[in-house]
């Protein structure tokens, strides 16, 4: 009665399916935070769209204003246009301020699994070492 390589079998069959449901759950993981970047990256285009839109529209306003303003020389309304230029600036500045404050780091959960099995590797490493 020799034992021969049926032993080793389930053992290698056993280790392909933890590697296979190993990257799985990584690329599972890597996957459903590639969406939630993208969804913080749709949010900021659609800032930096609206703020040069309102750049825009401030500068016309501005521009109907200062041209009503030096073709008239009498009246008001310029200062309506100059006031809506300015709140249309002020927009764009918050929007601006928006953009600039620092987004959540990418990936956290894949980062903190990997750096989990970075040690466990090590741990195993040292283990089988000695």
């Amino acid at each position: 009665m020799t034992q021969g390589p049926e032993p080793e079998m389930p053992e290698h069959s056993s280790w392909r399916e933890s590697a296979v449901e190993f990257v799985s759950a990584r690329v599972e993981l890597l996957s459903l935070e590639a969406k939630e970047a993208g969804k913080l990256a749709a949010i900021k285009v659609a800032l930096i769209v609206f703020a040069i839109c309102c750049l825009l529209v401030a500068w016309l306003v501005a521009v109907a204003g200062l041209i009503g303003w030096i073709a008239s020389g009498t009246g008001s309304w310029y200062f309506v246009a100059l006031g809506a230029a300015g709140f249309h600036v002020l927009l764009a500045v918050v929007a601006v301020l928006i953009l600039r404050r620092p987004a959540p780091p990418a990936f956290p959960h894949s980062k903190a699994e990997l750096l989990k099995d970075r040690e466990w590797l090590l741990h195993k490493n040292e283990i089988s070492k000695r």
